[in-house]
Parts: structure tokens; C-alpha cells; sequence
């Protein structure tokens, strides 16, 4: 069973929830579509379950299901960007890699500090041209809080002059990533692509 499976917040895929429940995930799909299983559809038409409506559903078929406490295995990250279907798609992305993650979003500078303090990312994916607050400006109140300084924050801009990224770079981000974004440079930055590694051997 995928670690990702087994976390305690965020939503899981039908694959995960069968991998779960012992079944296939035609069955999942169709306990949802009966209605007998509560799921959320994504803007992308793809159902997403809660760990909540999964343990309501348990409990009517008497299953006791068993759920590791690998809370601290889970990388939180935020994404931050005014482009809503940007926000949705890197969110999707991230949730289906072969890892725990948990993904929140926030569409503008101020939307962003509200969810730095409810929900404590580990990681930032921080979009630099925003209305109201930009991205340069939320990296530097961030890095200036002692309590907040340690997340990591990787901007994403797609104007990436020299005077962007040092700027940015200068304010306590870690890289700056052109867009469109290259997947696989965004996993390394975010250091997913090693713990994907270290979880093979």
C-alpha cells in the first residue's frame, strides 16, 4: 500500500481507497456512484475520497480499518498562485506521486499568510506576480519570521529576468522556476525526487 494512502488528512484516488478497502477500484467507483460512499469531484472530473468519508463507510460494513500514524512522513505544500487551474493541476500532480503529500492553495499574498499559519507548509511554491500582495513580498515576510523561516519556498514566475530571480533569491527563496514548469525540476526542488529514492532501498 502506497504511503500516501495511509495519511491521515488530504484526499486519496479511487486506487488508493480500493488498495485500502481490499477491492478493486471499479468497486470504489461504483459504491460512489450508488451514493454509498461520499467522494468529491475534482474541476478535472476525477473523484477524490477524504479519510473521513472512507472510515464512515468502513464503519457501515463493519471493517476496522487500521491507519499507521505516518503524520510526520507527509510533506505539506502550498501553492500560491492567482491561476486557479495552475493551482489545481500542480495540486493533483503533487497528491498522485508515489509519496505522502498534502497539498493546500492559496490565490493571492494575503490568502497565503492565512493558510502559512492554519496550515504549516513544509514547502512554498510561491507565484511572483500577483495582485495585492506579490510573491516577493510574502517570501520576505515569511523569512523574516523566526517561527516561519525554515519553510521552504520555491518561486514560480513567468518572467524570469536575472533582476526576478535575484531579487526573489535574495529574499530567502530557494530557486526560482521558470514557466511553464518542467515537472521533474519542480520534484527535485521540492526534494521529493530524493525521498522517492531513499523509499525504494
Amino acid at each position: 500500500m502506497s504511503q500516501y494512502s495511509l495519511k491521515r488528512s488530504g484526499y486519496m484516488t479511487p486506487n488508493e481507497v480500493a488498495e485500502l478497502l481490499l477491492v478493486s477500484p471499479i468497486t470504489v467507483r461504483q459504491w460512489a456512484q450508488k451514493g454509498l460512499i461520499d467522494a468529491v469531484m475534482t474541476p478535472g472530473g476525477h473523484r477524490r475520497f477524504t479519510r473521513d468519508a472512507i472510515q464512515a463507510f468502513a464503519q457501515t460494513r463493519g471493517l476496522d480499518l487500521k491507519w499507521p500514524d505516518d503524520e510526520e512522513e507527509v510533506t505539506r505544500i502550498l501553492v500560491v498562485d492567482d491561476d486557479t487551474q495552475l493551482n489545481q493541476f500542480l495540486r493533483e500532480f503533487l497528491e498522485n506521486q508515489p509519496i505522502p503529500v498534502i497539498t493546500e492553495s492559496a490565490i493571492n499574498g494575503f490568502d497565503a499568510g492565512v493558510k502559512v499559519e492554519s496550515f504549516k507548509p513544509h514547502v512554498i511554491l510561491l507565484d511572483l506576480m500577483m495582485p495585492g500582495l506579490d510573491g516577493f513580498e510574502v517570501c520576505q515576510i515569511i523569512k523574516e519570521d523566526p517561527q516561519r523561516n525554515s519553510i521552504k519556498i520555491i518561486a514560480m514566475t513567468g518572467y524570469p529576468t536575472s533582476k526576478n530571480v535575484q531579487r526573489i533569491k535574495d529574499a530567502g527563496a530557494v530557486t526560482c522556476l521558470n514557466k511553464p514548469l518542467d515537472t521533474k525540476l519542480l520534484l527535485t526542488a521540492i526534494g521529493l525526487v530524493d525521498r522517492r529514492r531513499s523509499m525504494k532501498h
